[in-house]
């Protein structure tokens, strides 16, 4: 395995992270560790959670196997 395709099984993690992080926080009407923000905001989460995600699967799909 190597670094590129490591580093996008982390980035994929984190967007996943990210995602959910987000959706959980928009369902609640912002509110996320005590933190109080508007809707609006709270995407916020999602959509950095989003390029992670498929900017992770990216890196994973395009990086070529070498023996």
């Amino acid at each position: 395995m190597n670094l590129k395709r490591t580093f996008g099984a982390i980035l994929t993690v984190l967007g996943i992270i990210g995602i959910i992080m987000g959706a959980y926080a928009f369902m609640n009407g912002g509110k996320v560790a005590g933190l109080g923000t508007n809707q609006i905001t709270a995407l916020v989460p999602f959509i950095v959670g989003m390029i992670f995600f498929f900017s992770g699967i990216s890196l994973i799909k395009h990086t070529g196997d070498r023996a």
